[in-house]
Order: structure tokens, then sequence, then C-alpha cells
């Protein structure tokens, strides 16, 4: 690969002094560097989720190198999907489950990537579609929330599964997941974990109002349809969907959501054959 492109948080590399690194590595080995910056809204902006970084694609990029954590992992994500390029990831953040180098290996991780010594998973992407009212469309990495808007009392949230119902949550929220985003928000629900290879689609209740509502880990064949349900008296709910942290749709009663495997994959490099046990281990001591 001869052409690079820097996908930079300027949250987490303030002075862009691992951007420069990165860059000055890969140009003085001949390859070609085009650099984007995303910048992570502040506490001041009214609505921090409602809008989702977008860049150009420059034609001749054929890697995207992030520099950031997982979240922006997931905006690169969005980005590159539709020039189906891969994406390395590089750790300034915490816990780092996407970004797999560590910002102290920087130089050892590009000379194996000059070298083309690295492996590339194929990850599953979720697809969205708001199939009632005002049509719309998503592609999630990680997951897709549908959970209440500002109220206080549980929503109603009406779970199908191939267009056959399957069960109905009282709850603030529900996340479906693909395997990479098990250990997300899915993980802090109480969902399970899953290898990131997996084939299956996530449903994990949040704050469920029963203590028999569990996880429902399903082949990545199977349709899922959420409906939100009226509330008590049959008085109108309202709930918003979420795509990978990022505003999606507002909904309320009615509303529907159909969740699917989408037909893209997103493609992450990867340097080192590290079981997942292994990296659980590590990351949750």
């Amino acid at each position: 690969m001869d052409h690079f492109l820097i996908f930079t948080n300027k949250s987490k590399d303030t002075n862009l002094e691992f951007t420069h690194k990165v860059t000055n590595f890969l140009e003085s080995h001949g390859k070609t560097c085009y650099i984007a910056h995303f910048e992570e809204p502040g506490n001041d902006t009214i609505r921090p989720d409602a809008v989702m970084f977008r860049t150009e694609i420059p034609d001749k990029a054929q890697c995207c190198i992030v520099l950031g954590g997982d979240g922006t992992m997931l905006q690169a994500a969005v980005n590159v999907r539709e020039k189906d390029i891969p994406l390395l990831g590089i750790n300034l953040g915490t816990m780092g489950y996407l970004t797999e180098i560590d910002k102290n290996h920087i130089d050892a991780a590009l000379q194996r990537l000059i070298d083309d010594d690295y492996i590339v998973e194929e990850r599953m992407l979720l697809s969205g579609t708001k199939v009632t009212g005002e049509s719309k469309e998503f592609t999630a990495l990680n997951d897709i929330v549908i959970a209440r808007k500002a109220a206080v009392q549980v929503i109603k949230l009406v779970v199908y599964v191939n267009d056959r119902h399957l069960t109905t949550y009282l709850a603030d929220g529900v996340i479906i997941s693909t395997p990479t985003g098990s250990t997300g928000y899915n993980m802090s629900a109480g969902g399970p974990l899953v290898a990131p290879q997996s084939n299956t689609l996530l449903i994990t209740p949040i704050c469920p109002h029963t203590l028999t509502n569990r996880s429902i880990v399903l082949p990545a064949t199977e349709k899922i349809t959420i409906e939100i349900g009226a509330g008590k008296a049959d008085r109108i709910q309202e709930a918003e969907a979420s795509i990978d942290g990022h505003f999606g749709a507002s909904l309320v009663t009615g509303d529907r959501i159909e969740i699917k495997k989408a037909e893209k994959t997103s493609k992450i490099l990867r340097m080192n054959q590290v079981s997942f046990v292994e990296i659980l281990s590590q990351k949750l001591l």
C-alpha cells in the first residue's frame, strides 16, 4: 500500500504529535498521506450526538490509519465503508478493543504495515431502516440502540424476529449489537461478550423492569423489528434511535425500525494474532 488516509481525533491528539509521527514515518518511506481531522463535540454542545462526522475519502486511499479511541474507529468506519478500505487503529484512548496498536509501538506497527505483515478481519455491520413515517436508513459497526427520549418512565418495546412476535420489553431501551459491539454498550448493560468473528445478532434490554428478561443471541440471518408501543392509557411514547452512539432518528408510538446484517463489512487490520480471550484478559484485568 502506498496511499494512506490518517483519521485523527484532535481531542485526543491535541498537538497532532502522533499524527505527525505517523505521517513522517510513512512519507520517509515514500508513501503518500492524506489527513482528516475529527474533533469530538464539547460539553457546551446542545446535542453532542446529533451530527456524525463526514469527510471526503481520496480515491487513491488504500488504508485508513485511525488515531484516537474506539469511538474514533466507529466514526472512521462510517466514512470509509463505501470505499471498502481497511482500518488500522492506534489507541490514544482508554479500553481500545478496536484500536489495537499502543501509541508507544507506532513505528513497529507501521513497519509491519509497509511490509504487508498483517491480517485482515472482516467485521459484520448492521443495516437499520426506519420503515414508518419518514423513512431513514442507517449503518452501524457496533450497535443500534432504541431508548426512551426524555421521560423518566419506561417505554414499551415490542420485538419481532422475521415478522413474528418474540417478546415485549418494559425497559429504558434495547440494544441490537454486532459481535464487535458486544464489548461496548451491550457489555455495560449486562449483555454477553461474543468473539468479533461470530456471525450473530445480540438483543439486550436496557434496565428492564422485570427479573426474567435476558439477552438473546440470534443467527445473523434473522431480521429484527423493534416497534415503539403505547404507554399507560394508550399515551404516546417518545424514543430515539442511536447509531454507534450518535443520533439516528426520533421515534413515537407505532414507529418501527427493521435491523439486519448489512451486505457490506468493515475491514480491520490486525498485526498480532492474539485470541479474543487474550484480549479480554488484558482489557478486563
